[in-house]
């Protein structure tokens, strides 16, 4: 899975006049459609909400912000073949801090990281240890967000997870850890599988693990039962979006690329529907935070090449999942989309050192519960390297 040497420059986020002109524009010109026939968000994501967001949008977020913040951290463009990949690298302070690659997924963005930089490579300054310091490598995966988008077939997650092993021994960490939740639980669970020389362990938020691996060991717990409901519910009523990302991403593309409301509202409904958030995933995600996801996707035009990432690996969300050897933790977040028991994800992770229901939080971890995630990354690790 080596590829040529990477090649590596310094990066920053730059909006420009233009970009928030266009933005504004698109926003106040937006033809909406009619309201939908319920009081909830069954149908999707409601008319007077959308239609609020993007007001917000348009006359009070700081459109700016992302970049500010972005900025405040080192960031970097690599060229590893012929992927070109945005990503930030945080270095701790701390000498013995230990190496991780963290990495998103779909909707999601290295934005969704931005609150766990300061307490997992400073733990000091936010009430921890420094023997819990790490330095911390966040790419945008191939398509999103500052990342280029590949310009043919080929780049799928096994393709990653060898382009990310390239990036990290040629940053200077030839013994690293990887952590990963959506996308990125699938492309840290790749690097695992694939057993590269150096990676010491995974941690995961997000697992595959095959229905008939449960049946083989024996009859399932109410527990068990209810974790098997769970999924044929997400594929019965909220697996459209991934049929249509896998099947016509193109298709799907024109829209978005076209209506800024149309992108935030196909990616802010999935705030609502998976993450812990009560009925309103501004009790998850603050506003601006979920603008600032929004724009990344808008301000890189990645609609299209982002949705790609469902066609490339499509055949990779119906095979079974393949057995992982090397150390492994795992985090299940109560509202998460997908849940596995214990014994059920020892079936996939034959060396699973750590295993832990968290009290809070859903699909988006880190940007729902930062500190919760932060500790779990921590507590994960130790495990990985006791």
């Amino acid at each position: 899975m080596r590829t040529a040497t990477a090649q590596i420059r310094d990066f920053r986020a730059e909006i420009t006049d233009a970009q928030v002109a266009d933005l504004r524009d698109r926003l106040a010109r937006t033809r909406w459609p009619e309201p939908a026939t319920v009081d909830d968000w069954s149908q999707g994501i409601p008319l007077s909400y959308t239609r609020e967001l993007c007001e917000y949008w348009a006359t009070e977020y700081d459109m700016r912000r992302l970049a500010a913040r972005l900025n405040a951290f080192p960031q970097f463009h690599a060229t590893i073949g012929d992927l070109g990949i945005h990503f930030l690298h945080v270095r701790s302070p701390h000498e013995r801090a230990r190496p991780v690659v963290m990495t998103h997924g779909w909707p999601g963005s290295v934005v969704e990281f931005l609150d766990v930089i300061g307490p997992l490579t400073d733990p000091e300054a936010h009430g921890a240890s420094a023997a819990d310091a790490f330095h911390l490598v966040i790419p945008a995966l191939p398509g999103f967000g500052f990342s280029d988008k590949p310009s043919h077939p080929g780049t799928g997650i096994e393709r990653i997870a060898g382009a990310w092993h390239e990036l990290m021994v040629h940053l200077g960490y030839p013994r690293y850890y990887a952590q990963g939740g959506d996308w990125g639980s699938a492309v840290t669970t790749a690097m695992a599988a694939g057993a590269f020389e150096g990676l010491l362990g995974v941690h995961l938020n997000v697992a595959r693990a095959s229905p008939e691996a449960l049946s083989r060991l024996g009859e399932p717990t109410e527990r068990e039962r209810e974790m098997l409901a769970r999924a044929r519910r997400f594929f019965a009523e909220e697996n459209g979006y991934a049929a249509e990302q896998a099947t016509r991403p193109q298709t799907i593309g024109y829209s978005l690329a076209d209506s800024p409301a149309g992108q935030l509202a196909w990616i802010v409904e999935k705030f609502y529907a998976w993450a812990d958030c009560d009925g309103h995933p501004e009790n998850a995600v603050s506003r601006d935070n979920l603008l600032d996801n929004v724009m990344m996707y808008w301000l890189t035009n990645s609609a299209a090449s982002s949705a790609r990432m469902y066609w490339e690996n499509a055949r990779y969300l119906t095979t079974q999942p393949e057995l992982v050897r090397i150390p492994a933790a795992y985090t299940q977040f109560p509202e998460e989309i997908f849940a596995v028991s214990e014994r059920w994800l020892r079936t996939q992770f034959s060396d699973l050192r750590y295993y832990h229901a968290a009290e809070r939080g859903g699909h988006f971890a880190a940007f729902e519960q930062p500190e919760i995630f932060a500790r779990e990354v921590r507590a994960g690790i130790a495990a990985l390297a006791s």
